[in-house]
């Protein structure tokens, strides 16, 4: 099977917009790959209610029947992806490349929950992305998908990189971008904010799609 006919589902992350994935999106369509940058209301309302209310009729815009589908997200939209899996919501999983994903929770977000201003302006979603054992991302469970995931370690913040033990990306640690079941995963030079302006990261989004490993040159 040629994967390179398939689609691929762009989720942006936190506080962005489809504009912040354009770079990749374009990459994947000259890679072959047909493309559906999704934007939506990061900052409006919880994870579960932008994973059923605006990425599921996203996706079933873009898709057609029960094809497979693959994902490529940041951030918060990987937690999208594992949220709509554990809803078991009618999707046929390709493969998902997740960037800098809070999948053990953001120690930048357990900070971020202590300053009412700053909490209230990240919305629902962004009160749900802390490090406890209760939070969304500790809860959803191991991969049920085929996933890759690219971490960062560098950051254009250090006053934020201070708060977060060991190597990170400015937002979230290494270790808390990891995932119990994951296919790959790989550390790559860059910071949270602008991983998907990663020549680098683009080549292993593409390789992983294609091979479901990374490529590591």
């Amino acid at each position: 099977m040629n994967l390179n006919t398939q689609k691929v589902i762009l989720l942006h992350g936190l506080g962005r917009a489809s504009h912040s994935m354009t770079y990749l999106s374009n990459r994947l369509q000259r890679a072959g790959y047909s493309s559906c940058n999704v934007s939506y209301p990061s900052r409006k309302y919880s994870v579960k209610k932008l994973a059923i209310g605006f990425i599921l009729p996203a996706i079933e815009e873009c898709i057609e029947s029960n094809e497979p589908v693959h994902f490529v997200t940041h951030s918060l939209g990987g937690i999208i992806v594992r949220q709509l899996a554990a809803l078991q919501a009618p999707i046929n999983f390709g493969r998902i490349v997740m960037l800098a994903p809070p999948n053990g929770g953001s120690e930048i977000a357990n900070i971020v929950q202590r300053n009412v201003f700053v909490s209230a302006f990240n919305g629902p979603a962004g009160k749900e992305l802390g490090t406890s054992e209760k939070a969304l991302p500790r809860s959803l469970g191991p991969a049920p998908f085929e996933v890759g995931i690219i971490a960062g370690n560098r950051t254009i913040n250090p006053l934020l990189s201070r708060r977060i033990a060991g190597e990170n990306d400015g937002r979230l640690s290494v270790e808390n971008a990891k995932l119990e079941g994951m296919a790959d995963f790989i550390v790559l030079p860059v910071s949270h904010p602008l991983i998907m302006l990663s020549k680098k990261v683009a080549e292993e989004t593409i390789h992983f799609l294609e091979y479901g490993r990374f490529q590591r040159k």
